[in-house]
C-alpha cells in the first residue's frame, strides 16, 4: 500500500481529535473576566493537549516523509498510536474538570506514556520495513529525548498521588520540550542523498 492513504487517514483522525477537544470547551456565563476564571483549568488542559496532538502530527509528517512503502506492521502500529491519541480528548476533559485530583492527572500521564510507546513501536515497524536504510536506523536509534520523556511521564504518573500540580508541570514542560519538531530522521536521510 502507498503511504498516502495512511497519512490521509492519520491526518483526518488527528483533526477529529482536535475538533472533539475544542467542542468540549464551555462558553463563559458572563461578559466580564470573572466569568473566565472557572474555565481556566479546562482551557489550559485544552492548550496542552492541543500542543501534544500538534507535536504528534508534526513528527508523524517527518517520519512518513522517509517511508517508501507501508506494510501491515506499519498500518497496525500506526493504528495503535491513533488509538492512544484518540483517548486524549477524554483525558483532557477529565483533567480539566479535576486538575487537583490524582487519578485524572495520573490517567493523563498514562495516555501520554502509552502514546510514546506506540510511537516507538511505529518507528520499529518502519525500521523493520526499511531495514536496508542505515541512515534511518542511525537517526531513530539516538532518541534520547524520547527516552527522557518516558521517564518524565512515568515520574508524573507516580507523583500525581503526591501532588497533581507537579505532574501537570511535568506535562507542560515535556510539551514545551517537544514543541520543536523532531527533524533527526529527515536530516539524516537528506544528508545521505547523493548530489548531482
Amino acid at each position: 500500500m502507498g503511504k498516502g492513504r495512511l497519512e490521509a487517514f492519520s491526518d483526518g483522525v488527528l483533526a477529529i481529535i482536535i475538533t472533539i477537544m475544542v467542542l468540549e470547551l464551555k462558553v463563559p456565563h458572563g461578559a466580564d473576566l470573572d466569568a473566565i476564571t472557572p474555565l481556566l483549568p479546562e482551557f489550559i488542559s485544552y492548550v496542552v493537549s492541543f500542543i501534544y496532538v500538534g507535536i504528534y502530527w508534526n513528527n508523524h509528517h517527518h517520519l512518513m516523509h522517509v517511508v517508501k512503502h507501508v506494510d501491515g506492521w506499519i498500518m497496525w502500529a500506526n493504528m495503535h498510536l491513533l488509538f492512544w491519541l484518540s483517548i486524549v480528548p477524554v483525558m483532557t476533559g477529565w483533567i480539566g474538570e479535576h486538575p487537583s485530583s490524582s487519578v485524572p492527572v495520573a490517567g493523563y500521564g498514562v495516555v501520554l506514556f502509552m502514546a510514546g510507546i506506540a510511537w516507538l513501536l511505529l518507528q520499529k515497524a518502519i525500521l523493520h520495513n526499511h531495514a536496508s536504510r542505515a541512515e534511518l536506523r542511525g537517526a531513530i536509534g539516538s532518541d534520547l529525548k524520547g527516552k527522557l520523556s518516558g521517564v518524565a511521564y512515568l515520574s508524573a504518573i507516580g507523583l500525581a498521588f503526591l501532588s497533581s500540580w507537579i505532574s501537570i508541570g511535568i506535562y507542560i514542560v515535556m510539551a514545551l520540550v517537544w514543541i520543536i519538531p523532531d527533524r533527526r530522521i529527515s536530516r539524516a536521510v537528506e544528508s545521505h542523498v547523493p548530489s548531482g
